[in-house]
């Protein structure tokens, strides 16, 4: 195995509003937004990675699934339990923070749910059998 070049300190998403998304977050995967200013937002997951949210107006968001143009370019896939029952719950709690459906496609073929959250940025809530 190779070695390292350099260790990833955090997924920077772009938003019209820093300090907003890194809430919508913060209610998804836990911690507490750090602003460090108006135009820069730290989320550090519990146990998980560091986000960050830095202001950009006039963000278009992608337009999901598209990928002729667009395109979403990388999405945050969470797991939301191991159960249908924990999914639903997560379903509800995710858009009662914010969040829009882009594809509740039927579970039989699925294990993932697809969610754009209030800036746009597609992201999943996934049935992991052992999370």
């Amino acid at each position: 195995m190779a070695s390292s070049v350099a260790r990833l300190r955090s997924v920077v998403l772009d938003c019209p509003d820093p300090l907003a998304l890194a809430a919508f977050y913060a209610g998804v995967a836990g911690g507490t937004p750090q602003a460090e200013d108006d135009d820069w937002v730290v989320l550090q997951v519990p146990g998980g990675p560091r986000l960050a949210f830095q202001r950009a107006p006039g963000l278009t968001p992608p337009e999901w699934p598209r990928a002729d143009r667009n395109s979403q370019q990388f999405h945050l896939d969470f797991a939301a339990g191991s159960t249908w029952e924990e999914m639903d719950a997560a379903h509800e709690r995710v858009l009662t923070l914010g969040a829009r459906p882009l594809d509740l496609e039927d579970r039989e073929k699925k294990d993932f749910r697809v969610y754009a959250d209030p800036a746009g940025h597609p992201f999943c809530l996934c049935r992991i059998d052992d999370p």
